[in-house]
């Protein structure tokens, strides 16, 4: 799945949205405290994050004053910013602990007070986008879920949360959607799919998923004419677990001609 993130523009896109959102949240606070200065709009920014370069509008006021602090930690390195950028992604979409990036970027700067009405705005931009409108066809969909622990309360659970990436037409990806559930099941796979119909996904020409639970049966309740393509990984585990060790390298050598999945040119004939 991350493979399939960090090309076309995945994760960038999601690290672009959640810095903007961030500075968005803390120019609210910052103009509560100016009452006769106003928001004036965004100016074009770009930081480097992920190896690559994040491009992103920052929002202004309009004296001037404001100067987005997580900026100037972006610019200072790039383990900063992966570390940064990681943080927003995981905690900020599941809307988890996200006070935790607050109060080590803003501690210093802002009240407790603050912060906390500053995570009610980023989670406002987060739920917008979580429901926004998607395109009516994918050529192709990826899915994946995976298991992250969770502070709940006092205690510490590990929950599943969804994930669904998107080739477009235009052979670009595009992240549709990260559902959080307590664990998988054909239910849940069915409400992520059914999520997606409401937000205009009519169709989905191939489904690829490695070999989850319940998938395939709530694929078929929601889009009945779309085909699974399952991974080759968990095929290529499965053979290797029914040999014996002695034989697991040779049978390893075979598999990896068989599937030459990084060829493009590479046919089922072929194979």
């Amino acid at each position: 799945m991350s493979k399939h993130l960090t090309k076309g523009k995945g994760l960038q896109d999601l690290m672009e949205l959640m810095i903007e959102s961030l500075m968005r949240s803390v120019l609210r606070e910052f103009l509560d405290t100016q009452p006769d200065n106003k928001w004036n709009g965004y100016r074009q920014g770009r930081s480097y994050g992920n190896g690559r370069e994040l491009e992103f509008r920052i929002p202004r006021d309009r004296y001037g004053n404001f100067h987005p602090t997580i900026l100037a930690l972006l610019r200072d390195q790039e383990i900063e910013c992966e570390r940064l950028a990681g943080s927003l992604y995981s905690k900020g979409l599941t809307q988890s602990e996200v006070g935790e990036v607050f109060e080590e970027v803003y501690g210093r700067h802002y009240s407790k007070g603050s912060i906390s009405r500053m995570i009610e705005y980023l989670r406002e931009d987060v739920d917008q986008w979580l429901s926004h409108s998607l395109e009516t066809n994918y050529p192709i969909v990826f899915v994946d879920a995976i298991h992250i622990k969770v502070h709940r309360k006092d205690r510490v659970e590990t929950e599943a949360f969804y994930v669904t990436i998107a080739v477009k037409e235009d052979k670009t990806r595009e992240v549709l959607g990260i559902f959080n559930r307590p664990s998988e099941s054909s239910g849940g796979w069915q409400e992520m799919f059914e999520s997606l119909q409401s937000r205009g996904v009519h169709s989905i020409g191939l489904l690829v998923a490695d070999g989850l639970k319940y998938l395939e049966d709530a694929l078929a309740r929601v889009y009945p004419t779309t085909p699974l393509q399952k991974g080759v990984t968990h095929l290529k585990r499965n053979m290797l677990n029914k040999v014996r060790h002695s034989d697991k390298e040779e049978l390893s050598e075979d598999l990896r001609e068989v599937f030459q999945t990084g060829n493009q040119y590479y046919t089922a004939e072929q194979a």
